[in-house]
């Protein structure tokens, strides 16, 4: 079992998002601390990216924010090895094909290995075009987290018999941001990557709060927040860490009701 898939082991999974470097790194690493303390069991890194295709507004601007204050690549790195001598949490990048590809796919896959990077994300990589990147990922001990939408239809079992660490279910089409509900019939998603794999599967895409992370926590097995934390980190800065910390606690304790 990868250190992707043990974060489904204790119960309904919570999965929090930030984007590194907004509003600095510092608040980042503070933000990850305390999500790490509230009871987050997975945290997925954004990796900013001039073009976030998969992005609402609200992610767009973290992006925007982050690049603007002169974050890099190498200094996510630099936090996130940093950030692993002190948690166990597992930690998973999510970012576009174009920053890995413009650091180097090997350097960059081997070097987020180093940091103790447990997986990684790309929405902008179709499953055909996976094989790009899934024998570095393999050779250095990441699992590249596939991503099932409510158009992949026919896909989707498809999609689940390779799947690694854990089935990334996109809950809503259209990009990422807050939605006052889900619409989509994911309990059925669910189902048919659950007929040809064990592999976890979360539930991300516009979960906004307790009532909403509970009801996606009982169709699957965790929930994927972003937005929502994004949109506290935009509106408080650097002040940002106990307000994250509630929230995340209180969306934590919701996903785990559904059990």
């Amino acid at each position: 079992m990868s250190r992707v898939q043990e974060a489904f082991s204790h119960g309904k999974a919570f999965i929090p998002f930030i984007t590194c470097g907004d509003p600095d790194l510092e608040t980042t690493a503070a933000l990850v601390k305390a999500m790490a303390a509230s009871g987050a069991d997975l945290i997925e890194l954004g990796i900013p990216f001039s073009d976030p295709t998969a992005e609402g507004p609200v992610i767009q601007g973290a992006n925007l924010r982050a690049l603007s204050a002169g974050i890099t690549t190498d200094k996510i790195l630099e936090m996130t090895a940093d950030l692993r001598k002190e948690l166990s949490v597992p930690m998973v990048y999510m970012t576009y094909a174009n920053v890995v590809y413009s650091y180097g796919a090997e350097r960059f896959i081997s070097r987020a290995s180093r940091a103790g990077i447990d997986g990684l994300i790309l929405p902008d990589v179709p499953f055909e075009e996976k094989e790009e990147f899934a024998p570095l990922c393999r050779r250095y001990g990441i699992d590249l987290i596939s991503l099932i939408a409510p158009t992949s239809h026919d896909r989707i079992t498809m999609i689940a018999r390779e799947a690694e660490g854990f089935v990334y279910c996109v809950s809503s089409l259209g990009v990422t941001g807050v939605r006052s509900r889900i619409t989509t019939d994911v309990g059925a998603m669910v189902e048919l990557v659950r007929s040809v794999s064990d592999v976890p599967v979360a539930i991300g895409f516009g979960i906004s709060g307790p009532e909403q992370a509970a009801d996606m926590a009982a169709k699957s097995d965790g929930v994927i927040v972003g937005s929502a934390i994004v949109r506290i980190v935009e509106k408080y800065g650097r002040e940002a860490v106990p307000y994250v910390k509630d929230f995340v606690r209180t969306m934590k304790k919701a996903a785990a009701s559904a059990e």
